[in-house]
């Protein structure tokens, strides 16, 4: 029979290495990029522009890049246009359309419709931006880009600029990208998202794929946890990456040193401008984080971090529930961790309070974390008192000490049995029965709890 359990032991052993094994980490999944061009084809479009007009030299040059990205994987384009449906004047400020929806193998239908657009009317821009935020269906994994594409000023009044962060500040879209045509609107325009003049054909070919390759390309980051002497030393602690304008989460990565001891390089979205969380105890957060779209940027942030150890003194008793403590910063009120006995964590470097959630309490004062130094924290071993009244009634527990009584917990009124863990100490139990009528039937039970002992305390008992 013996035999037979070592066999089944290491069979499971076995089995457990193998499942191990069987696990395999997987990358997260990469988004779909989609991108929506909104298009100006208002009367201002039919104006020359160098080799000729504005509209045809748009329509070559957005057909040669879209011909480009046909096989571009995980990429969506839809095209909405503006100031084409009604001639001007009159003005017709809803002239705006999505003449095609996302969808994978769109773009021979949008290079048709591109083709065939004839300026007619004005330039609502506000109002194409604020329906554009309805041609994007719900998606959880994908990036929502608007490109657009203008000759020309908002001519109905509306507000892009305030549109524009609404969409934004939704996490509908990421910033904008807006490419002028013929002359430079960055004051108008820098509002809305990344501003492009496109001041000659040369430069507006430059532009869109510019803008395209931002669009498509993430860039590579890395965060460098410093410890105290400012060297990169400090690692596994998650880190999340927050859109800093709409507040969305974006991102979670816990941070890992790669095969080299350095920290890991991080493939990031470089379209937005994030705030920082590293979730070290306390958390330490940067507001502004900025990437520059192609450029490996380094994200320094100060964590110099140590440990604190929490033991409990003598013989260890497995049937005991854990002894929590709070942990808070010196001289303040905030909880920032709480901590059971028996375990070890991590904190930034600094002094901490703690108070321990033991009957009586414990107060601890200045405990001093260093980096990579391990602080030791020891309380004797609790005991055990479970006290028994008999009758149900009101009471509560005290702490004696040179003959004056500190109150330390009140009775559950309809019980007659409770089990408390106190610490080493000499307590008094104050009780009267909920039926009595008179003061004078108050009873008082001394006792004395030892280190890692257990006692039974009856009430109304004479022993």
């Amino acid at each position: 029979m013996k035999k037979l359990l070592i066999i089944l032991f290491l069979i499971s052993g076995s089995f457990y290495s193998f499942s191990q094994q069987k696990i395999k980490e997987k990358e997260r999944p990469k988004p779909t990029t989609r991108i929506l061009f909104v298009f100006d084809a208002s009367q201002s479009m039919y104006g020359r522009w160098q080799s000729d007009m504005k509209i045809t030299i748009a329509q070559k040059m957005i057909t040669s890049l879209l011909d480009s990205l046909i096989y571009v994987p995980n990429l969506q384009i839809a095209l909405r246009v503006y100031g084409h449906q009604k001639s001007f004047p009159p003005q017709d400020c809803d002239d705006t359309k999505l003449e095609v929806p996302f969808s994978f193998g769109n773009i021979p239908k949008i290079k048709s419709v591109l083709k065939q657009l004839v300026p007619k009317g004005t330039t609502p821009i506000a109002i194409s931006l604020e329906q554009a935020g309805n041609d994007f269906p719900p998606c959880e994994n994908c990036r929502n880009i608007i490109i657009l594409i203008t000759d020309g000023l908002e001519e109905c009044g509306g507000d892009p600029c305030a549109v524009s962060k609404a969409l934004q500040k939704k996490g509908i879209v990421l910033k904008p990208f807006v490419i002028g045509i013929g002359r430079d609107f960055k004051s108008a325009f820098d509002c809305i998202g990344t501003y492009f003049d496109a001041s000659s054909e040369k430069i507006f070919k430059k532009v869109l794929n510019v803008v395209i390759s931002q669009a498509l390309n993430s860039t590579t980051g890395q965060v460098n946890l410093l410890d105290i002497e400012g060297k990169p030393t400090e690692t596994n602690v998650n880190m999340s990456f927050y859109d800093s304008y709409s507040g969305n989460l974006k991102y979670n990565f816990i941070h890992t040193m790669n095969n080299r001891g350095n920290p890991d390089t991080l493939v990031i979205d470089p379209l937005t401008t994030y705030k920082l969380t590293i979730h070290t105890i306390p958390p330490v957060t940067i507001d502004t984080v900025k990437l520059t779209a192609g450029k490996h940027t380094i994200i320094p942030v100060d964590v110099p971090q140590g440990f604190l150890s929490l033991k409990l003194g003598g013989k260890s008793n497995p049937s005991q529930k854990p002894i929590p403590c709070i942990v808070r910063k010196k001289g303040k009120m905030e909880t920032i961790n709480v901590q059971n006995f028996e375990q070890t964590e991590k904190y930034l470097v600094g002094k901490y309070d703690i108070e321990v959630l033991c009957l009586p309490r414990i107060y601890l004062k200045d405990i001093d974390i260093s980096q990579s130094k391990t602080t030791t924290i020891e309380i004797p071993q609790p005991g055990m008192a479970t006290i028994t009244t008999g009758i149900m009634g009101y009471g509560s527990l005290y702490l004696e000490d040179d003959n004056k009584l500190t109150w330390l917990y009140n009775f559950r009124e309809n019980t007659t049995v409770e089990t408390l863990i106190l610490e080493p100490g000499k307590y008094r139990v104050v009780y009267r029965s909920k039926f009595s009528t008179k003061s004078d039937y108050t009873t008082e039970k001394s006792f004395k709890v030892e280190s890692g002992s257990a006692v039974n305390v009856k009430v109304y008992s004479d022993n």
